[in-house]
């Protein structure tokens, strides 16, 4: 490791930094586009994401010899949140150079720190949560580039499996291609007989998202994957943070809310992928192209799209009512994205063993097109239950 400095992100300097990294470590590689910075910005800004008030947490990045080679987050839950299977410590926003000693500084750092708060096993990436981007791109490095999912080049989990950690679960992102499928099939299920007066889809209502809609989405998603491994709540913040920005880059079409005898039971955003028309800004939107995204965004027809955000009442999961509730809304969104001409879905991220959630997709000719797996890693040390109470998260 010589040579190597880690530094932590405690100035404003080192988090844009933190922010641009990984369109400096991978600038024309097949199968990255770069986020927007500012985008980036109110992803990790501690002030500006809800989920910093769920957490203790802690970026570093790595130098050598002047240059910036990596980066990586570190974050323990605070009680009473709980992640479940997963460990309340975990790591994330991996990103570095093809040198396994930059990996192995950084990976350290993050382990010393979160070791240091009493943690024994950790888990990751989560960057920063797993209702954010999570995971590690082992397969699909040449696919679409997609809004929202992490790119990672191919040596990177290779270093991050030869320093111990181990696979704790593969989160699996599908492919659609509409035109590949035959729209003159049978009945649709909402206007079968035995549905026609029960199932109703109606858009998300945009001019009334923190009017109660956010409460709603947040209700549905907390809901429906309480049970999955790795889940943590999806604070009603988070969804009113992303609320404003929604009204400008979501179709209306593309946010639906599936009705059972008038009482809503799951949602569904799907989002057209920006990155067909950001690829050449390098990051950057300020100050010259901000027009330029505001004029290509009235004028571009979207290729590409992606759900970004499903839930459905847990009561409905795995039984014959959900199941027609999840097939008529991916019958919707098939529908729906024909006519906005999209040629491209994806549906992601879907945990390997969520067959309830898999066979549906595959059904209707979805095909695995990216893995993201997460790791795990235990550590010497003090057992995971002595970890610190801190502040209670806000609920």
């Amino acid at each position: 490791m010589a040579g190597i400095e880690i530094l932590p992100v405690d100035s404003l300097s080192r988090f844009l930094t933190f922010c641009k990294l990984p369109r400096l470590l991978y600038k024309g590689e097949k199968g990255f586009t770069p986020s927007l910075d500012v985008e980036r910005w109110t992803v990790y800004g501690h002030k500006l994401n809800p989920h910093f008030k769920m957490v203790e947490a802690q970026e570093f990045l790595a130098r050598r010899g002047g240059a910036w080679v990596g980066r990586i987050s570190a974050q323990i839950y605070k009680r009473p949140v709980e992640p479940v299977g997963a460990s309340r410590a975990q790591w994330g926003s991996l990103d570095a150079i093809d040198d396994l000693e930059v990996v192995r500084a950084l990976t350290a750092a993050a382990e010393n720190w979160l070791g240091a708060r009493g943690a024994s096993r950790i888990s990751g990436p989560f960057s920063p949560s797993i209702n954010a981007e999570c995971g590690m791109l082992v397969e699909g490095y040449d696919a679409t580039p997609m809004i929202f999912m992490p790119w990672h080049p191919p040596y990177l989990s290779r270093h991050v499996e030869a320093l111990g950690y181990e696979k704790a679960r593969d989160l699996i992102s599908y492919r659609y291609i509409t035109a590949e499928q035959d729209f003159k099939d049978r009945l649709r299920i909402a206007e079968r007989r035995e549905w026609r007066n029960r199932l109703k889809v109606r858009q998300l209502k945009l001019d009334e998202l923190k009017k109660g809609e956010t409460q709603l989405m947040a209700e549905l998603f907390n809901d429906g994957w309480r049970d999955n491994w790795g889940f943590v709540p999806f604070l009603k913040e988070e969804f009113d943070s992303s609320a404003d920005v929604l009204k400008y880059i979501m179709p209306p079409e593309f946010g639906i809310v599936v009705e059972l005898d008038d009482v809503p039971q799951s949602f569904a955003i799907t989002l057209p992928n920006l990155h067909e028309i950001i690829a050449d800004f390098d990051g950057r939107l300020l100050p010259f192209n901000l027009p330029r995204l505001i004029s290509r965004f009235r004028r571009h027809q979207f290729r590409t799209a992606r759900l970004v955000l499903l839930g459905t009442r847990k009561t409905l999961q795995n039984s014959a009512t959900g199941g027609a509730i999840l097939l008529s809304m991916i019958e919707e969104m098939r529908q729906r994205g024909r006519n906005a001409q999209i040629v491209q879905f994806e549906a992601g991220w879907v945990l390997e063993d969520n067959m309830g959630m898999r066979k549906p997709i595959e059904m209707f000719g979805g095909q695995i097109d990216k893995i993201h797996r997460i790791y795990e890693k235990r550590l010497s040390g003090a057992a995971e239950t002595s970890l610190p109470v801190t502040q209670e998260a806000t609920s």
